[in-house]
């Protein structure tokens, strides 16, 4: 097989996204209504194998160049198992959503396999051009999903106002890149390591066509910080996770965050090595930046759609003090990096798990308003149960995987003498617990007698359950996922030049 056996999950993928486009091509309008149920079976059995062949390489002893273009190695392999997981559950769960809503469900499910694709590309990408046309890729995907449906004005606003900001952050990016092409004359993360730390040498000075890379770094930073929903360049996320629709919302959130930020390492971390007392406090600041504006922003919002979505930017400003702090030679377990992959794999079940509770109570009343949410636990108790989960493990409460993301990012900043980082975000984690804590204080403290029973589908419920024992297993035995974290994070690490 040589390479193509390295590149499995992509290529299941792009063969699962063909078959279905092939499928909806030669249907026949004749035989009837399409339910869509078939695509989303197809959709959610590709993705499925896909993270299978995620999977099988999370074992692998060295790290692999495929093609010159694409790293396989555990790092890469671990974002894909989260990445394809987050959207194996968005799709069973979100099947019947989008089904009932468009009759384009062909082109709707051809769109998120190749969604998944590009997110998979990214992830592996040792080039920059590669790293753009994933990036560039997954957006397009992305405004097409935000706006697809095409009768609903708010769907059309959110894809409209997603696509005008990607493009002028891919602009932006792309010229970051250009920058560091000229100044080495490679466009190949390990090469321009090198060439930096030719060029700097045993000085450890900044001179020459070094410079060229400190404006580089900062126009890539926001052309990435726009996928990741870093402030400032979040104002994109409210109005289109609230816009489009709720399964779109999710993988948003989750699985297209991930994706950024496993970008985010390779570029810093491998790349930008020599500069790392350059980006550090850089990123330090918009970590602050993007959980204080995330955290204040929620505190405002009676739409728990839109809460989520601040939320979402809150929650990128506390992943982002792992980075901040990732070192190889820390003294402890906590190296920043295995950080940042324990917040974002715990982050992926406890955000897909609240996004669909929001999608249960829109598909039972029409609604995401905080009122909609007044007696849940009488109308559904094991609803409010597992949203009540879902808001704990946001919050940092023991017990749940959000606690053991949020102990490693601030750890690692502490170990790191991040003293003053590790205290705004404690302080960001508190304001958070308000808002969280309303939306409990809804569903349990608060009476809505004309309420009726909610009626769930058993996909939505399925995805729920698994979506919560993730969550919990990760709080009472991470050990078990701190082993795949700290291999995935030592196996980038020692690459570095």
């Amino acid at each position: 097989m040589g390479d193509l056996g390295f590149i499995a999950p992509e290529i299941i993928l792009l063969i699962g996204g063909l078959f279905v486009f092939c499928l909806d091509v030669a249907y026949d309008p004749g035989v009837g209504k399409k339910s869509g149920l078939s695509y989303m079976a197809l959709s959610a059995l590709f993705l499925s194998a896909a993270l299978i062949a995620a999977v099988l390489q999370l074992d692998i002893e060295e790290p692999h160049v495929a093609f010159s273009m694409m790293t396989v190695d555990r790092f890469g392999s671990f974002i894909k198992v989260t990445i394809f997981s987050g959207m194996i559950l968005t799709a069973i769960a979100g099947g019947r959503y989008i089904n009932r809503r468009s009759g384009n469900q062909g082109e709707f499910w051809t769109f998120f396999l190749m969604v998944s694709l590009a997110m998979s590309i990214a992830v592996s990408a040792n080039n920059l051009v590669l790293v753009y046309l994933a990036i560039e890729f997954l957006s397009i995907t992305s405004y097409m999903l935000a706006g697809f449906l095409r009768e609903n004005r708010r769907s059309n606003e959110a894809g409209l106002k997603y696509f005008l900001y990607g493009s002028i952050a891919s602009a932006v990016m792309l010229y970051g890149i250009s920058l560091l092409y000229g100044a080495t004359g490679s466009l190949y993360l390990n090469d321009i390591a090198a060439a930096f730390a030719e060029i700097i040498g045993d000085a450890q000075e900044i001179s020459g066509l070094a410079f060229a890379a400190l404006p580089a770094m900062l126009l890539i930073l926001a052309g990435l910080g726009f996928k990741a929903s870093l402030a400032p360049f979040y104002q994109w996320a409210p109005d289109t996770y609230d816009g489009s629709p709720t399964p779109v919302a999710t993988y948003l959130s989750t699985a297209s965050k991930a994706a950024a930020f496993a970008v985010l390492a390779r570029f810093f971390v491998v790349g930008m090595a020599s500069f790392e007392v350059n980006w550090a406090p850089v990123l330090a600041a918009f970590s602050i930046i993007t959980m204080t504006m995330g955290n204040l922003a929620a505190l405002r919002q009676n739409n728990v759609k839109r809460m989520l979505a601040y939320s979402s930017v809150a929650q990128a400003g506390y992943i982002l003090m792992g980075l901040v702090a990732v070192t190889s030679v820390s003294p402890s377990a906590m190296d920043g990096l295995n950080g940042v992959l324990l917040y974002l794999f715990a982050y992926l079940f406890t955000n897909v798990g609240a996004f669909l509770v929001v999608m249960a109570l829109e598909e039972a009343v029409n609604s995401t308003d905080i009122s909609a949410y007044q007696g849940l636990i009488k109308r559904a108790p094991w609803l409010a149960a597992m949203f009540t989960v879902f808001l704990l493990s946001l919050t940092g409460i023991p017990v749940t995987g959000g606690f053991f993301g949020k102990f490693y990012v601030f750890g690692a900043a502490i170990q790191r003498q991040y003293f003053w980082l590790a205290a705004i975000g404690m302080i960001n984690a508190g304001i958070a617990a308000f808002y969280y804590l309303r939306v409990i204080q809804a569903m349990f403290f608060t009476q809505d007698d004309e309420a009726e029973t909610l009626d769930v589908p058993m996909a939505l419920q399925t995805s729920l359950l698994i979506c919560t024992i993730a969550t919990i297993w990760v709080g009472v035995y991470p050990s078990a996922v701190l082993d795949w974290v700290s291999d995935a994070s030592v196996q980038l690490l020692t690459v570095v030049p």
